[in-house]
């Protein structure tokens, strides 16, 4: 398939809107890798008086250059000792964090006690609204069937089951300040080509079949979602954030093989630890949110491209 006949079929590849806002923001981001960077930048597009800082144990100094309004704070999530002397009156907490290594006592340091740390630490009686960026690992296998915010979960694995608890846990304090555990699918973008390089040379598999599922979320989509939730008034305490076209493995990896050149993927299981599903984003769109890439055969075809 052509990626003219992807665009047409995706109904065109419309410019993701910012909201608009003249209220400035103090917005903390912990954990800030490639999705709180974009964040930032929005922030700072957004309104020139918005401020943000960047919790990391290592800084990236030269990529934030050019972010007004952006500070960088070095810390440990997991160690409460380094969150001293936050910055006054924060007004948002966005939570990105994730963990250095796939164990249970990872995920369970960084996400479930590393969020308690944080906001025990903000002491700003400014705080609206905190953010958590969880994901689709909290539900189980569910087929061909369409999920949503209100589907039961049933996580598969250890990582879905602390991010869940922590979520719950997130959803108690919510008398206090507005409380949103954003759902993410598989993010995409660039400098995130390990799929596409195992499609090219061949080694990827996939089920010969529409057996399993899988959904997508364009990095640029995801930030631009973070924060219209950011500004959304009244909004719901949880929103799957993933693009309108979930795929089954097979006709995601098959198009994927063709814009690269590879072969078509052989036959094989679909990961043991993924359910799999279809995620509506009904909720997000219905907000107001508008995709800039709703099918990610279209997305990836754009990156391929550049």
């Amino acid at each position: 398939m052509t990626n003219r006949a992807l665009q047409i079929e995706s109904q065109g590849n419309q410019p993701v809107t910012l909201p608009a806002t003249s209220t400035s923001k103090r917005v903390l981001i912990a954990g800030c890798g490639d999705l709180g960077l974009r964040v930032a930048r929005l922030l700072a597009f957004e309104n020139a008086t918005n401020r943000s800082w960047g919790l990391r144990r290592q800084p990236d100094v030269e990529s934030t250059k050019d972010v007004p309004g952006f500070t960088w704070i070095a810390c440990d999530l997991t160690q409460p000792s380094s969150l001293r002397d936050l910055p006054k009156d924060i007004t948002h907490v966005l939570y990105t964090a994730a963990p250095n290594a796939r164990t249970e006592a990872d995920y369970r340091d960084v996400y479930r006690d590393g969020l308690e740390h944080l906001l025990e630490a903000v002491t700003s009686p400014a705080l609206q609204r905190v953010l958590f960026v969880s994901s689709t690992a909290v539900y189980g296998d569910h087929g061909a069937q369409w999920i949503d915010e209100e589907t039961p979960t049933a996580p598969k694995s250890f990582n879905g089951r602390v991010l869940l608890e922590t979520e719950q846990w997130l959803l108690s304090q919510s008398a206090q300040f507005e409380t949103l555990s954003l759902r993410l699918s598989g993010i995409y973008g660039p400098g995130r080509s390990y799929l596409l390089d195992r499609l090219r040379t061949g080694q990827a598999t996939a089920p010969a079949t529409d057996s399993h599922w899988v959904n997508r979320i364009h990095i640029e989509d995801a930030a631009a979602a973070v924060l219209h939730l950011m500004n959304l008034p009244k909004p719901q305490p949880i929103y799957l954030v993933t693009d309108s076209t979930p795929l089954p493995m097979r006709v995601l990896y098959d198009a994927l093989a063709k814009l690269v050149g590879g072969p078509i993927p052989s036959e094989g299981a679909a990961p043991a630890s993924v359910g799999s599903k279809r995620l509506s984003n009904a909720r997000l769109r219905d907000s107001g949110f508008s995709f800039k890439w709703p099918d990610s055969r279209v997305g990836h075809a754009a990156l391929i491209d550049q």
